[in-house]
């Protein structure tokens, strides 16, 4: 299979609608916000809590979830990016967090995707494992700790998107974003939005454009 082929069509999102618009996202009237080339489709709190599942291009027919993650196989067209207030551009990356990295790895790679680079970091203090992988115009980022086994579905985790200008995004948001910083990535700078205050379930970071 050609990796160049698999990409995100959309994440489905258990949060409300206006809680997306509150934050500065411009949503259609059918709870769909479109970011870049990506439907973020908003089902609503009923529909559970944080990134519930999401439909991707170029797999198998037969896909019905990507290690524990409900997925599945979309031949929907490509996405017109909406405008969004708080200047969101795109999907940087989403985070794919996992109890057993080596087995999360091996079901991407399973698609035809191979990883892109590989680092250690870490992770609220405590030391993790990070396998980069592209779907299209998506960073996928696989989180584990190093060398463990356990058991239990991995979790799509949070996201990060690009903006137009980090310090104008900042200002919008006041206190509910941190003090923008240098992000890992050289020449870039990141916030973490407050989500939680706008009632949102996902994790949610703004970066700045990459450097060219």
């Amino acid at each position: 299979m050609d990796s160049a082929a698999v990409t995100v069509e959309s994440i489905e999102i258990a949060d409300p609608a206006q809680a997306w618009r509150d934050a500065g996202f411009t949503v259609d009237e059918d709870g769909i916000c479109r970011v870049g080339t990506v439907r973020l489709r908003l089902a609503g709190s009923a529909a559970g809590r944080g990134i519930v599942g999401w439909s991707l291009r170029g797999v198998p027919a037969s896909l019905t979830d990507l290690d524990g993650v409900p997925a599945a196989p979309s031949a929907a067209p490509v996405s017109a990016p909406a405008a969004h207030p708080n200047g969101v551009v795109a999907i940087d990356h989403v985070v794919l967090l996992s109890p057993d990295l080596d087995r999360t790895v091996a079901a991407v790679c399973a698609l035809g995707v191979e990883p892109r680079r590989e680092r250690e970091g870490r992770l609220a203090g405590h030391p993790i494992r990070q396998v980069f992988f592209r779907f299209g115009e998506v960073i996928v980022e696989a989180v584990g700790a190093p060398g463990a086994g356990g058991d239990g579905p991995a979790s799509l985790w949070g996201i990060t998107y690009v903006v137009d200008d980090i310090d104008r995004a900042a200002a919008l948001f006041g206190d509910r974003t941190s003090p923008v910083k240098d992000a890992v990535q050289p020449g870039r700078r990141i916030t973490t939005l407050r989500h939680r205050e706008f009632g949102m379930s996902v994790r949610t970071a703004l970066i700045s454009a990459p450097i060219l």
